[in-house]
């Protein structure tokens, strides 16, 4: 266990049981401060990998996962390890595959899915989950 994200810290999203996932843009470069203990990159293709423990999802921008069985799974692993552990996600530019992603967290985490993107957007950003199919992904997630 290395510790957790500052709370306050740019793209922190604290889930009800106070977890905490930093979500962000690949494009917006790697924020101040400590590094991540584990990723999940949401892209269409393979990102360089990180000097830190990873896993790439195939998920490309403005769509839903290639492999849904897959993004489930990595999901709940991301979910697992935010319990004691610095886990971010990202995309390219933090908002739409990433809320989702987020959203899709929020429901692992307890918040009913009907409230999973606003739970998001009102905590992380406003423009999660970008499109009609993302919002109706994280809604029948789980």
């Amino acid at each position: 266990m290395t510790g957790s994200w500052e709370p306050t810290a740019a793209g922190v999203l604290r889930l009800p049981s106070g977890r905490l996932v930093r979500g962000r843009g690949l494009r917006g470069g790697l924020p101040d401060g400590p590094l991540p203990d584990f990723g999940l990159y949401l892209a269409g293709k393979r990102p360089a990998p990180p000097r830190w423990e990873s896993r790439w999802l195939r998920w490309p921008d403005f769509r839903l996962p290639a492999d849904r069985a897959a993004a489930d799974a990595a999901l709940r692993e991301v979910w697992e390890r935010a319990a004691d552990e610095r886990v971010e996600v990202a995309c390219g530019g933090g908002r739409g595959r990433t809320g989702t992603a987020l959203a899709c967290l929020a429901v692992l985490d307890g918040v009913p899915r009907a409230e999973a993107v606003a739970y998001v957007r009102e905590r992380y950003c406003r423009h999660a989950a970008e499109t009609p199919w993302q919002r109706r992904y994280a809604a029948r997630f789980g």
